[in-house]
C-alpha cells in the first residue's frame, strides 16, 4: 500500500483489478509473449542470450526411454565384485594415436571468452583428474589449458581466431567445427562486453567490440572442399591424432553420411539442447533437432555406409545425468559431450552472491545472463577481481567428481543390464514409454513387442 501522505484527500483510491479467469487469458498472448514483443519494440532488433533452450520439452528426449535391467532372462552384474569397463577409444579410422580416455564423458568446446580463465582452467584440471579430455573451443588454445589437459581436443572453427598451427599441433585431436546445437547455420558470438584486453590480443580483435563469427568456414563450401580441409589437417599433425567433425543436428542423417565419406574419424552431433555463451534466442528454441533423434539418426546414417563401428560418435546437447549418458551409448554413441551441466558443477546458477544476480535481472537457478559478462559466480565474465570469486582448485574438484558421479551412474545401468562393459549397452536394453520415443528410437513400446513407426533415423 502506498504511504497515506503521498496521494490527496480528494483522489479516490485506484480501481482494484482482479486476476483474469483462465477462460479470460489468451493462449496466444501469454505474458511473456507480450513482455517479449514489447523488448524488441523497444530495441528494434532481435534477443541475445546465453545457456540454452528454455522452453518446456514437451518432445521425445532420453526420459521417454527406460532400461530393462535383468532378472531371469538377463544376469546382472555384481557391483561390489564384476567389473564394468569404462574406457572409450575414439579415432581408430586413421589416426595413428587414438584418443583413449578413462570414461566416455568429455568437455565439450566452450572458449576463453565465453568462459573466465579460472572456468577454463578449472575444466581442464577437473577433465584430467576424470581421466577424460577437454577442448579449446573458439579463440584458441591457453597455455595453461595445454598444460592441465592430459588430452586435448583444438577446435577449428569457422572464424580463424587464435588458430596457432604450433598450438595445433601440440593438440591430441582436432575437431573441425561446422556448427553447434544451440545455433546451427550461424556462427559464434562473443559481445564487446566480453572482449578484454588479453582476449583481444589472442583473438586479434580490438578490444570492447562485438565478435561474430561466420557462419561457414572460408576455406570450403561444402563436402567435397573438406575432403581437402581434413587432408590439410591430417598433414599438419602427420597423420597421428583423429580429425572430428562437429555439427549442430540439422539435416542429421545425410550430414553424417557426407562427413564420414570426406573423411572424419569422429563425428560430432550437438542437439538442439545444447547451451552457448551467447546466441539470438530464436535460434535457441527454433532451430535444430532433439539430442535423442541426433543420435539415432547418426547411428543409422552410419549403418547405411557400412562404417558404424569404424567411424565413432560422439553425442552433446542437453545431457545432465549419467541417465541420459547410458541411454545415448545405447543407442549407437561411443562418447558423450558435457558442457551446461559442467558449468552448473563449477557453481552456475549457485545460490551465492545473490544479490550480484538480482543487480542484472536474474536470480539463482534461473540465470541465462552468460552474454553479458556480468556472471556473478565469475564463470562467464572476464573482471579478473570478480573471476577470482571461482576458485580453481575446490572448482576442479567439483568437475572431477561430477565426471564420476556420472560414469558409475552409467556403470550401475550397465550392471543392471548384465553388461561388463558400458559399450556394450544396446537399444534391446530400452523400452520406450512413449510413441513418438517408440518411433524415433526404434525400440519396442513398453508393455508390447511393437516398435511404432519405421524404425530410427527414417
Amino acid at each position: 500500500m502506498s504511504d497515506p501522505g503521498s496521494t490527496p484527500a480528494s483522489t479516490p483510491p485506484a480501481p482494484t483489478v482482479a486476476d483474469p479467469s483462465p477462460r479470460e487469458r489468451s493462449g496466444t498472448f501469454t505474458p511473456g509473449v507480450i513482455e517479449d514483443i514489447q523488448i524488441k519494440a523497444e530495441l528494434a532488433r532481435y534477443r541475445i542470450r546465453g545457456f540454452g533452450i528454455l522452453r518446456p520439452r514437451t518432445w521425445a528426449t532420453f526420459d521417454d526411454l527406460t532400461f530393462v535391467p535383468g532378472t531371469l532372462t538377463r544376469i546382472p552384474l555384481e557391483g561390489y565384485r564384476e567389473r564394468c569397463e569404462t574406457k572409450t577409444v575414439l579415432g581408430t579410422r586413421f589416426a595413428r594415436e587414438p584418443l583413449e580416455l578413462d570414461i566416455p564423458l568429455m568437455v565439450t568446446g566452450m572458449s576463453f571468452g565465453a568462459l573466465s580463465k579460472n572456468a577454463k582452467t578449472a575444466l581442464a584440471r577437473g577433465a584430467n583428474r576424470a581421466g577424460t579430455s577437454t577442448t579449446t573451443g573458439d579463440g584458441g588454445m591457453l597455455d595453461v589449458e595445454r598444460s592441465e589437459s592430459r588430452v586435448l581436443i583444438y577446435e577449428v572453427l569457422p572464424s580463424r581466431y587464435g588458430i596457432n598451427v604450433q598450438h595445433l599441433r601440440q593438440a591430441d585431436a582436432i575437431e573441425l567445427t561446422i556448427g553447434q546445437g544451440a545455433k546451427p547455420g550461424t556462427g559464434g558470438l562473443l559481445l564487446g562486453s566480453k572482449v578484454s584486453e588479453e582476449i583481444a590480443r589472442l583473438r586479434d580483435l580490438p578490444p570492447g567490440v562485438d565478435q561474430r563469427s561466420p557462419c561457414r568456414h572460408p576455406d570450403f563450401l561444402g563436402p567435397d572442399d573438406m575432403v581437402i580441409k581434413i587432408e590439410e589437417l591430417r598433414e599438419a599433425t602427420d597423420w597421428r591424432v583423429p580429425i572430428f567433425v562437429k555439427m549442430g543436428a540439422s539435416r542429421v542423417f545425410d550430414d553424417v553420411r557426407l562427413a564420414a565419406k570426406a573423411g572424419a574419424d569422429v563425428v560430432v552431433v550437438d542437439g538442439m539442447e545444447g547451451g552457448t555463451g551467447a546466441s539470438p534466442e530464436l535460434l535457441q528454441e527454433h532451430t535444430g533437432i532433439p539430442t535423442l533423434a541426433a543420435v539415432c539418426e547418426a547411428r543409422a546414417a552410419l549403418e547405411d555406409i557400412g562404417l558404424y563401428g569404424q567411424v565413432q560418435i560422439v553425442i552433446a546437447g542437453g545431457l545432465r545425468h549419467g541417465s541420459d549418458c547410458a541411454k545415448a551409448l545405447a543407442l549407437g554413441a561411443d562418447a558423450c559431450y558435457l558442457g551446461t551441466a559442467l558449468l552448473i558443477a563449477l557453481n552456475c546458477n549457485k545460490p551465492i552472491y545473490e544479490e550480484d544476480y538480482h543487480a542484472i535481472g536474474a536470480a539463482p537457478y534461473a540465470c541465462d545472463h552468460c552474454h553479458a559478462g556480468r556472471c556473478p559466480v565469475g564463470i562467464t565474465r572476464q573482471d579478473p577481481a570478480l573471476t577470482a570469486r571461482l576458485e580453481i582448485e575446490p572448482a576442479a574438484d567439483r568437475v572431477a567428481n561430477f565426471f564420476h558421479a556420472l560414469a558409475s551412474e552409467i556403470q550401475i545401468l550397465a550392471r543392471a543390464c548384465g553388461k561388463s562393459d558400458v559399450h556394450h549397452l544396446e537399444p534391446e536394453d530400452l523400452r520406450a514409454l512413449t510413441l513418438e520415443a517408440s518411433m524415433i528410437a526404434g525400440v519396442p513400446l513398453a508393455g508390447t513387442r511393437r516398435v511404432f513407426g519405421d524404425g530410427p533415423g527414417w
